[in-house]
């Protein structure tokens, strides 16, 4: 059971700013990452068009439980010179033992994790609304049905685009939620979501326009 949440919020102001003054001028930086996905469409095509000058991204997804999905971003990092590996994956129905393991697993290994409790679509969300409770995953489709100004489609290639000027509200948003666990319990703590981490990472080497 997800323990109890905190009332208090940043003003947008406060969060957007705060979310701004994390980028840098990284003009002569090259950065190459590769993200491992736990979903097959979703997740590549979203961080696939996080691209630039001095940013190449690698994603790709494969269906697997997150402990395989570890070993696969182990694999795949030996076949060329990346600056960063990450695993993307969902608490979904999988049990705490196989979310936390694939966690523990990839941590030891030096690999970073950005997971989502329950599914990748609350970082969607998370650009319209602040949401703080549980619910459905069926009710997350729903929702992003009336919020976004077509039917959700999961392997939409556009979605990076139609929700890039809204994107400093989801990480401060995302913020927030996180603040409200104590101790943070990741297999337990729904909804959450680490997903800003690896989008602010990502940000920091791309032109301050792309924010």
């Amino acid at each position: 059971m997800a323990r109890k949440k905190g009332k208090h919020r940043r003003s947008r102001e406060v969060k957007a700013r705060n979310y701004r003054e994390r980028r840098f001028d990284s003009q002569d930086i090259n950065q190459k990452f590769l993200i491992v996905c736990e979903g097959a469409k979703t997740e590549p095509n979203y961080f696939s068009s996080f691209q630039g000058p001095k940013l190449i991204v690698d994603a790709t997804g494969h269906g697997v439980t997150p402990r395989q999905l570890v070993d696969i971003a182990l694999d795949l990092g030996k076949q060329d010179n990346y600056d960063q590996l990450w695993c993307v994956f969902d608490r979904d129905d999988w049990t705490a033992d196989d979310f936390t393991g694939g966690m523990q697993r990839a941590e030891s290994q030096g690999l970073r994790v950005a997971y989502s409790n329950q599914a990748f679509e609350l970082w969607y969300l998370l650009h319209f609304h602040y949401y703080d409770t549980s619910m459905p995953r069926s009710d997350y489709i729903e929702k992003l049905n009336e919020l976004l100004p077509a039917p959700y489609r999961k392997n939409d290639t556009e979605i990076y685009n139609q929700l890039l000027w809204r994107q400093a509200t989801a990480v401060a948003n995302a913020e927030n939620l996180l603040r409200q666990y104590s101790p943070p319990d990741p297999a337990n703590d729904d909804p959450s979501t680490t997903v800003h981490l690896l989008v602010l990472e990502l940000n920091r080497f791309l032109p301050e326009t792309r924010a």
